[in-house]
């Protein structure tokens, strides 16, 4: 068998069914990859820095020399990684089964590097001749951050909700997901929910390179994917979902259960990567019937430490906005069962963070609040500032932005806000 280079396309498409090992060093991989990859490096850190010096200083011969004593003390340990890549079930990090049937061709891998060069070609070759169907990304990890940042560019169908700090927007999201709707957790991607007080609990921030290439992946995913597939695949995914090897080939009671709502991912799964082997083109974007909508919560540009694309971001900004209209004692509970039991400390360092915009006089009492445990009255002044924050964003929309629908809540509940939602939105179609 020969080494089979595809495009990008082709790439992301292969990778919701087979796995994907990055060859490049740790280090490379650990600031951003692409979101299904699994590291594998050819060379580490270290062993990447000194076939670099070689090949400035020396010559781009012995730089390979060095490489080939390093690879080879690598290739049964690679062969084997990967026979256990293609020999498991595909989970997420959760350990939320993505795939309860055998995958359609066991031994097809993909490989990518920085440019589809020496390192890939490199491993494609050994896992070729040792019997693997190897797609290698052509290009490399240069050529999917190009397409990445033309995914910002296009105009997607998308649908915003809005509403003041505590309005359980992000519930409301979980709550359409559920009901078999489209939607993108930007919060999630970004791993911060927004405020000063967004990281606290959550893991460390992706690098902006790294978000930007989840949010593309899910973009292309969303907009693509039929209404009747994404109803059948994908609830319970989580955004960025980096699969996991878990266990063997034998079902548990609960994926047992699970398997007839899969069924369609895994016929489906099977034809797009029969048309991609045979090498028939995918379909054009101009040639699908229209998509549904994409819902995205309300948010700034910047998310804690990233940011959204410039290009999305203004796309976003244009789009039609669901307010949820709720009362502030309403939300008041709703973020006291968030947070009303943080940690004291982490909770004035980000009171702090913020006291410039807030003022001296409300960062003192916000925090005496605190302090003496009257932890609502503290949150009802940290919401009047953040409730100016967002009408301001919210009211400097650009001029041709579609309306903006205010929507009266009388609580914050996930289940009846989404029906609202939903309810008003099919109103207007």
């Amino acid at each position: 068998m020969a080494v089979i280079k595809i495009d990008v396309g082709q790439f992301i498409s292969l990778s919701k069914m087979h796995p994907v090992i990055d060859v490049r060093s740790e280090g490379e991989f650990q600031h951003a990859h692409i979101p299904s990859a699994y590291s594998l490096p050819l060379f580490n850190n270290e062993e990447r820095k000194i076939i670099g010096t070689a090949y400035k200083q020396q010559s781009r011969e012995i730089a390979i020399k060095i490489g080939l004593d390093y690879f080879g003390k690598k290739m049964r340990p690679m062969v084997e990684e990967a026979e256990h890549l293609t020999q498991q079930i595909y989970r997420t990090k959760e350990g939320k089964v993505l795939h309860q049937v055998p995958l359609p061709d066991t031994r097809i891998i993909l490989i990518n590097c920085w440019r589809g060069g020496m390192r890939s070609g490199a491993v494609a070759w050994l896992l070729d001749l040792y019997g693997f169907k190897v797609y290698s990304l052509s290009g490399g990890y240069k050529a999917f951050r190009n397409w990445v940042l033309k995914q910002f560019e296009k105009d997607y169908n998308i649908l915003i909700v809005g509403g003041y700090t505590g309005s359980g927007k992000t519930e409301v999201l979980k709550e359409l997901k559920n009901q078999g709707q489209k939607v993108i957790d930007l919060e999630e991607l970004a791993s911060h929910k927004g405020s000063a007080f967004g990281n606290i609990g959550l893991p460390t921030q992706p690098s902006q390179e790294m978000f930007e290439n989840m949010l593309a992946v899910e973009l292309d995913d969303r907009s693509k994917i039929t209404d009747d597939i994404y109803l059948s695949t994908d609830q319970g995914k989580k955004p960025g979902d980096t699969w996991q090897m878990t266990g063997g080939r034998g079902k548990s009671n609960n994926e047992k259960e699970e398997l007839d709502s899969t069924q369609l991912l895994s016929s489906v799964g099977c034809q797009l990567s029969s048309s991609i082997i045979n090498g028939r083109e995918e379909e054009p974007e101009s040639a699908r019937p229209p998509s549904s909508p994409i819902w995205l919560e309300d948010e700034s540009q910047r998310i804690g430490l990233v940011n959204i694309p410039i290009p999305l971001w203004k796309t976003i900004r244009r789009k039609p906005v669901y307010f949820l209209n709720i009362d502030t004692e309403e939300r008041l509970n709703h973020i006291m069962n968030g947070y009303g039991k943080g940690d004291r400390e982490k909770l004035i360092s980000a009171i702090v963070r913020i006291q410039k915009r807030l003022g001296g006089l409300e960062t003192k009492n916000a925090i005496n609040f605190l302090i003496e445990n009257n932890v609502r009255e503290c949150f009802r002044i940290l919401l009047q500032y953040y409730d100016k924050q967002y009408f301001k964003g919210l009211d400097n929309r650009p001029a041709d932005a579609d309306i903006i629908t205010t929507i009266k809540c009388g609580e914050v509940c996930s289940e009846k806000n989404a029906q609202y939602l939903l309810d008003i939105v099919k109103e207007k179609e």
